[in-house]
């Protein structure tokens, strides 16, 4: 049977909530059963169709899971905050606090059209910027997009200028952002300042604080 986890303890200190939400987080994949852990209680595995404190789950796969609440659909990503729900007709999340790694980079998990990505935060780049295996992972429909010549280390290439249903970090969602497709493959997606811009950021030490713009 495989299992896939993150230590309980990392999963419940990824960010707060409030006591009035429901607060869910993926903490591992056991076979075809997603672990979860709501409101902070002892992780639960849950299959596709069946539900836990009023979560359902949708669907399992390798990194992530689709839930349903309250009627309204969120994909959880291994590792990633917990997702919180208030009560009908709360406001989406407007904050995230990231912690930047040895190398004092902002690296972390999200989503993109519902997709688990791994990205980079990158304020000196002007737009999200995506590998084409990336995107190819994705599902994106780049080759659509508008042709753009991009400088590479050995001169300039093709890439796609594309825009994004869907970027969500934590449990802020920023919708319809300007992305490009570059041809060589990168190990991070590029947070870029079409997403940035979205946000007023601050720093304290090694916290970066980005709070959405109303």
């Amino acid at each position: 049977m495989l299992l896939r986890a993150i230590p309980l303890a990392a999963a419940l200190a990824l960010a707060p909530w409030q006591a009035h939400a429901q607060a869910v987080a993926l903490t591992g994949i056991l076979g075809a059963k997603a672990l979860l852990v709501v409101n902070g209680g002892a992780p639960r595995g849950v299959g596709p169709g069946e539900s836990h404190q009023g979560v359902k789950v949708v669907s399992v796969g390798r990194d992530e899971a689709v839930v349903e609440l309250a009627g309204v659909r969120r994909t959880l990503v291994l590792g990633e905050a917990p997702v919180s729900v208030g009560s009908r007709g709360a406001a989406p999340g407007r904050r995230v606090v990231l912690t930047a790694d040895s190398r004092g980079h902002f690296v972390n998990s999200g989503t993109i059209n519902g997709r688990p990505m791994q990205y980079l935060v990158d304020t000196g780049a002007s737009t999200v910027a995506i590998g084409q295996p990336e995107a190819d992972r994705m599902g994106l429909a780049y080759r659509g997009g508008q042709p753009v010549m991009l400088g590479t280390a050995n001169g300039t290439a093709q890439g796609w200028r594309i825009k994004l249903d869907s970027v969500r970090i934590g449990d802020v969602e920023v919708l319809g952002v300007d992305a490009v497709v570059t041809p060589q493959a990168m190990p991070f997606v590029l947070l870029g300042n079409s997403f940035l811009n979205e946000f007023q950021m601050s720093r304290v030490n090694d916290q970066m604080v980005l709070e959405k713009r109303p």
